[in-house]
């Protein structure tokens, strides 16, 4: 090789920075101050690499296709996968580019080392050299054996050197670490059983075997060379960290180890010395020599020079306990300066920690954005300043660019076959003397297995070695060329050309060149797109799938050849290779209209432009190549060819286009569009569709013309905006057209677009009209085109009134004008005047009226003589020009008669009269004028809406009710109104009470009598203002019984209202009598009829019926048994004999329906007269009295059924109530007997232990809430407050309550509040003598109720009548505590009290 492996690791470790990224990294992420000063490392930042491959190993005389297996297209990129989904593609007819689509290819490169795989499969066979157990790279690579070996690779991969024997294998166990010095010069092995070996690099030998520096009996885990080559550290799996210093003297080697971290304070499974690439040696940072430790609960950063420190310490989150804790620091450049940053993670977050010194000479770690995966990671190493790999626990490898957070590819490891170190963390080789945790995180420990070094990333596994290393683009892209990924490779293509790309290798230098090479590369995939679209298209099948072949394809090359600025390449080669395929050129000139419409594509060549024209003709995509022709530029059509194209295929839009900017004409359009549309609208014939359209398109270029725009879109330029407009007024005001003909009129044009629309060119000419200011050329034309259309449309009886109106009120808006210079003849406003008011015939009047209001509103006024104007409007019956004017004059109530007159407008007059009334601005001689004007109109107002009226009314009249009343003659209408008036409003504000109400409701009563008998009761029931007895007469004079009925049980007289019901029953019945004893005579021919009269008269006695009962239910509770029996015994005799009339007829029907309602009336009566009473009443009936027995027994049995159904209910009714009552009581129960157990010893008052005195029996009242007194503090604490002790008072907690902001004692008692104890216990501690029980205290309970159970007994007890057995237990409520609970009850006790057992004594 031509250099050292010394001087190729300077180059690649160098190269690690893609110091060109430096701009994109984002810098809120840091949160770094500006720098004034530029850093000392600029130059060496600022060097350009050239593209050579990063690592020492992809030499390419080296790794030559035998001895490397590139899998370079095996990897699965996610982005690109989710890129080319076909079924999302046949979704969309066009397949268009989405710039902002993310599309990473294959990132990263996966090489097999087959040189080292095989002799690491050999050694195991051939000289035992065991199993692979570990792996490190620098200049070289070396593996470590479970039987003591480490075989040395160079970068031939070639076997360089052997150390160790198996004998020393079998002495220290396998080798479990390795590490090579920044100088490629020494190894470090480190063993199982705890030796660790330094080896010379050169020569093979080895320097030193150490088995001092840490405790006997444990594995070492890792042991790894700081930045200073005689100071490594080492972790063995007690968990403790150690330096080991090496030292030379007198040619005697020797190793000092110092212990950095001990594992009893927390085991840690992972350390990570900051070492340095060649650039970055000197930088400041380095002379602290930084260590990280990871533990199994936090993170720990120390400095091991000048002396030790621990800068910092950082707690892990909430993680999985068997995730492997991961630590790897990289140089990253940030705003001009370059420092480390340590990455780590436990599960499935990593946190980054910037690393800086400050000026202070103090170490300042600064916290980042954290990264977020759902994986829990094994491995975590940077590949370059903006790109990590990670490995998870399912041995998926994942490139992440951490800038972005973004996951930029997916490799599965598991063909690798990981090794991982297990063994060594559970420390088998030594007995197995490790702690749990620690075992545990080794089941997926792997930091023997993976290696990184200068941008490149070494995997062990059991029988092979991998590299991983970033593609550079031109692969990433080759890659996606090859699996035919070619708009996925355009996609990423442009991504390195905009510096959007993620993980980018080799772009370097200026950006222009880089564009360049990027730009010549995406040409070469344009050019291989299209020849394998052409290639692959399907050669049968449906035209539709090949149209469809090429949708996917051809946008995407058009997308790409104009955001590369390259429309040469797109129509000159590109187009020439699609012609070979019609229905590709067809794909191809469709969807270049896209772009041209969107102006990002303005100039065609002739070739293309012919063929779009002819393309689009032949397939009628008229509109499409009209849209497309006004965004061209002009210069690529042949003129005389596109408008003889747009003329014949009406592409009006696109002739107007090409003669405007093609040739600066802007008249010959007009000329052409007024010949088509002229003669029809002359003929007075009516335009077609196409036609219409047309005379729309002129209007709307005129307009743009003389407001200086261009049409379709655009502006004119500036120096022909005034010809133009000049131009066009000249055209306009033509005296006749160029091929006129004899019989036309003056000012034809003019006249075609007034005829055509009316209103629109008057708006056309009012927004132009607008622009002239100071331009006295425009001015002289105004003036000029103001006397053609007054010469054109005055006593012209083509035009309507409309359109005359609509010149007149054109022309006041532009008098109306502070600025206006027209001159208009008065004389011509009387004229149009005369025509509007006075016409020969009466039609269009609404349509006239509404033009000269119009013309009146916009400042025509000033033209007329009021007095003439009114006279005529009068005359003509113009009711809206009335109100205009007398609105003017103040007049306001000669305007209620134009509304009251004006039959179109009747309906407003109420809201008008409410709100001049209503509203403030009006004068109060004006307002008086109004309402008098109302009052004598108010008959002609009640009848055109009675509502309103009395709305009206109610606001505003209500003082002249009675006068208004006098007006109304009409009885009908007097009724509506009155209605109106009293029904109850929900607006109705209730402080409007009106004169003499009660008469007027009883005024109302009676016109309900005569008018709405229907509504009589529901009024009577709503209202509230007639007097009784006036009420009661005036229903009785029209003979009204349900009305009657009702007020006398209002009233009080249930007898008399009973007795009016019940004689409206007994007709009904004797009509019904009377019809079916007319049935039983009458024929055949009759019988249909009579039925039916029959039928409504049996519903009428039901109804009539139903409203006896009801008023006997209502009233029978309020009255006397003798009284009820005054009512429905009545009742029930009337019901009985009908139904014996009835009988005698023999009408079945009608007497089983009489049969029924008796039964209605006898199921009623039961629940207020006993059942013997109602059968001896039966049996003394002369119908059922004297007959058998079967004729009643119908009746008997019914009553039977509803005695029986009434005793079951009562039955399970009492059931469940004392179901209840058991469930109660025994829960009350268990509430009050339950023990109660004290929070403390001690009294909360004299704060003493209750058991003060040992010679003296002392209460002890303890409450529910657990706190404990002496019943003398108690006492003494009730005393104080001003409360006598006697009689004995029911207790409340004395600290609870004060806390709540009570008072204990019997003044809280009263109030019941929570303080009161669920059950309150005295204890009384009775301490005998020495023969009795020695300190044995009986503890007695004294229980009350709350005031929730109180009331909820309160409640039960209410159910029943008369004593229970809840009358006993409710007086526990009303208890005294100081009642003695075992005493016996004294035999001459008056008051006697049930007291709850107590619990059983207690001893202690």
């Amino acid at each position: 090789m031509s250099e050292s492996p010394d001087a190729r690791s300077l180059l690649s470790a160098s190269s690690q920075l893609n110091l060109a990224e430096m701009d994109a990294i984002d810098d809120k992420e840091f949160d770094i101050p500006q720098v004034d000063t530029p850093p000392t490392l600029e130059s060496i930042l600022n060097e350009l690499e050239d593209e050579e491959e990063p690592f020492v190993l992809e030499d390419t005389c080296v790794l030559n296709t035998d001895n490397m297996d590139a899998h370079s297209c095996d990897t699965s990129s996610l982005a690109s996968s989710d890129s080319g989904d076909p079924a999302h593609l046949l979704k969309r007819k066009r397949r268009t580019v989405d710039l902002n689509a993310t599309v990473h290819g294959s990132v990263l490169r996966h090489s097999l080392l087959k040189g080292i795989s095989a002799q690491i499969v050999s050694a195991a066979d051939k000289v035992d050299a065991g199993l692979p157990t570990a792996i490190t790279v620098a200049g070289v690579i070396v593996v470590g054996t479970s039987h003591g070996l480490a075989l040395v690779f160079d970068t031939n991969q070639a076997l360089r050197l052997c150390l160790g024997t198996k004998a020393t294998g079998a002495e220290f166990g396998a080798v479990s670490a390795l590490s090579i010095n920044h100088d490629c010069s020494r190894l470090l092995c480190g063993f199982a059983k705890g030796q660790i070996t330094m080896w010379d690099l050169a020569s093979g030998k080895l320097l030193r075997t150490i088995t001092d520096a840490h405790p006997p009996g444990t594995a070492i885990l890792h042991v790894k060379f700081t930045e200073d080559p005689t100071l490594a550290v080492c972790n063995d799996s007690g968990g403790s960290v150690f330096e080991l210093s090496f030292r030379r003297v007198m040619g005697m080697r020797s190793c000092d180890s110092r212990c950095l971290f001990s594992g009893s304070k927390g085991e840690v499974c992972c350390v990570e010395p900051l070492r340095a690439p060649p650039d970055f040696r000197e930088h400041p940072i380095m002379h602290y020599s930084l260590l990280a430790m990871a533990s199994l609960t936090k993170i720990l950063v120390i400095g091991l020079k000048p002396s030790l420190k621990v800068w910092m310490t950082f707690p892990y989150s909430k993680s999985d306990p068997s995730s492997v804790p991961q630590l790897a620091w990289q140089f990253v450049p940030v705003q001009k300066t370059v420092n480390p940053i340590l990455a780590f993670c436990k599960g499935d977050t990593v946190h980054f920690l910037l690393v800086k010194k400050e000026e202070t000479g103090t170490i300042h770690v600064i916290k980042q954005r954290q990264l977020h995966l759902s994986c829990d990671i094994i491995s975590l190493s940077w590949i370059n300043s903006r790109t990590l790999v990670l490995v998870d626990s399912h041995e998926k490898l994942q490139v992440v660019d951490r800038p972005s957070q973004e996951v930029l590819e997916t490799v599965d490891l598991e063909q690798v076959q990981l090794v991982y170190n297990s063994r060594h963390f559970k420390s088998l080789a030594t007995g197995g003397n490790v702690s749990q945790a620690l075992a545990l995180v080794g089941e997926k420990a792997c930091y023997q297995s993976v290696s990184s070094y200068a941008g490149q990333i070494v995997y062990l596994g059991t029988k092979s070695a991998h590299i991983m290393a970033l593609r550079n683009w031109r692969e990433r892209l080759d890659c996606l060329l090859k699996q035919e990924h070619f708009v996925e490779a355009l996609s990423l293509a442009w991504s390195f050309h905009e510096g959007t790309a993620k993980a980018v290798v080799g772009l370097l230098g200026d950006p222009v060149k880089k564009k360049g090479v990027v730009s010549d590369k995406m040409v070469e995939i344009l050019f291989q797109l299209a020849e394998h679209a052409l290639k692959k298209c399907p050669e049968q099948g449906k035209i539709q799938v090949l149209e469809q072949h090429f949708h996917d394809v051809v946008p995407v090359l058009v997308d790409y050849c104009l955001l590369l600025k390259r429309a040469d390449l797109m129509f000159n080669q590109l187009y020439a290779q699609l012609v070979e395929s019609t229905v590709a050129k067809g794909v191809f000139l469709e969807s270049l209209e896209s772009y041209i419409v969107a102006d990002r594509l303005g100039h065609l060549t002739t070739p293309i432009m012919r063929d779009l024209l002819a393309h689009y003709h032949s397939n009628g995509m008229m509109d499409s190549l009209e849209r497309c022709i006004v965004h061209l530029d002009v210069t690529s059509l042949d003129i005389q060819q596109v408008v003889q194209v747009c003329w014949e295929n009406q592409l009006y839009d696109a002739m107007i286009y090409v003669f405007n900017s093609g040739m600066n004409d802007y008249i010959t359009p007009m000329e052409k569009l007024f010949a088509v549309i002229g003669p029809q609208i002359r003929a007075g014939r009516s335009l077609k569709d196409e036609e219409v359209v047309m005379g729309n398109k002129l209007l709307v270029f005129i307009s743009c013309c003389l407001a200086g725009r261009a049409y379709p879109l655009g502006e004119i330029p500036e120096d022909l905006v005034v010809q133009v407009k000049n131009q066009v007024f000249e055209f306009l005001i033509r005296l006749h057209s160029a091929d006129s003909l004899e019989e036309e009129e003056v000012f034809p044009f003019i006249r075609t677009l007034l005829h055509f629309d009316t209103r629109e060119f008057l708006n056309v000419l009012a927004m132009t009209f607008e622009d002239f200011k100071n331009d006295k050329q425009a001015l002289e034309y105004q003036q000029r085109i103001v006397d053609i259309l007054l010469q054109v449309m005055v006593d012209n009886p083509d035009f309507t009134p409309s359109q005359v109106g609509g010149l007149f009120t054109f022309l006041a808006r532009q008098l109306a004008k502070p600025d206006n210079t027209l001159f208009v003849n008065r004389k011509l406003f009387d004229q149009v005047l005369e025509f509007l008011c006075c016409p020969d015939d009466d039609s269009r009047h609404t349509e006239r009226q509404q033009v000269l209001l119009e013309l009146l509103q916009v400042g025509g006024v000033v033209q007329f003589d009021e007095g003439r104007l009114l006279a005529l409007a009068e005359k003509a019956k113009f009711y809206q020009i009335c109100e205009f004017l007398y609105e003017k004059k103040h007049l306001y109530d000669r305007i209620l008669d134009c509304y009251l007159r004006d039959p179109i407008r009747k309906g407003e007059i109420f809201s008008y009269i409410h709100n001049l009334l209503s509203m403030p601005g009006y004068s109060p001689e004006e307002k008086e004028a109004v309402r008098d004007k109302v009052l004598q109109h108010v008959e002609e107002l009640v009848t055109l809406d009675p509502s309103k009226s009395a709305d009206l009314v109610l606001f505003h009249f209500a003082e002249e009710v009675q006068q208004i009343i006098s007006e109304l003659q009409d009885d009908q209408l007097l009724f509506q109104f009155l209605s109106c008036l009293l029904e109850p409003r929900e607006g109705h504000h209730p402080g409007t009470v009106l004169p003499l109400e009660r008469e007027l409701h009883e005024r109302l009563l009676d016109l309900l009598c005569r008018f709405g008998p229907q509504q009589l009761l529901s009024f009577l029931q709503t209202s509230q203002h007639y007097r009784l007895e006036e009420a009661i007469q005036i229903t009785q004079q029209h003979h009204h019984s349900e009305a009657t009925a009702f007020l006398l049980e209002k009233k009080g007289d249930v007898h008399g209202a009973f007795a009016v019901l019940l004689e409206t029953l007994k007709e009904k019945l004797s009509l019904l009598t009377a019809e079916s004893d007319r049935a039983a005579d009458g024929g055949g021919g009759r019988r249909d009829e009579e039925e039916r009269d029959g039928d409504s008269t049996l519903t009428s006695v039901k109804d009539s019926l139903n409203d006896v009962i009801a008023l006997c239910h209502r009233n029978s509770d309020s009255l006397y048994q003798q009284q009820r029996e005054v009512l429905w015994f009545p009742l029930l005799e009337t019901m009985m004999a009908s139904q014996k009339l009835v009988k005698g007829l023999k009408d079945e029907h009608t007497f089983e329906v009489l049969k029924e309602l008796t039964m209605k009336v006898l199921n009623c009566m039961s629940s207020f007269i006993s059942l013997p009473a109602i059968i001896q009443r039966i049996l003394q009936d002369p119908v059922y009295g004297k007959g058998k027995l079967a004729e009643i027994q119908g009746l008997i049995l019914g009553m039977l059924d509803t005695f029986n159904y009434e005793q079951t209910l009562l039955e399970t009714t009492t059931s469940l109530l004392n179901h209840d009552l058991h469930w109660s009581l025994a829960h009350l129960r268990a509430a009050v007997t339950r023990g109660l157990h004290p929070r403390q010893d001690f009294c909360n008052i004299c704060l003493q232990q209750y058991k003060r005195r040992q010679d003296s029996a002392e209460e002890i009242i303890v409450f529910s809430c657990g706190h404990l007194y002496h019943y003398q503090c108690l006492q003494q604490k009730a005393s104080g407050c001003g409360v006598p002790s006697e009689p004995p008072q029911r207790w409340s907690c004395y600290k609870c309550s004060s806390s709540q902001g009570g008072r204990g004692g019997a003044s809280s008692q009263q109030k019941r509040d929570r303080s009161t104890s669920l059950a309150q216990t005295r204890v009384t501690s009775v301490l005998h003598d020495a023969g009795a029980e020695a300190h044995g205290k009986k503890l007695f309970v004294d229980a009350t109720l709350d005031l929730q159970q109180k009331q909820s007994w309160d409640q039960l007890r209410c159910l029943y009548r008369g004593p229970s057995r809840l009358s006993i237990l409710s007086e526990l409520s009303h208890c005294h505590s100081g009642d003695k609970l075992l005493l016996p009850a004294q035999p001459g006790t008056d008051h006697f009290q049930l007291q709850l057992s107590p619990p059983p004594l207690l001893e202690e």
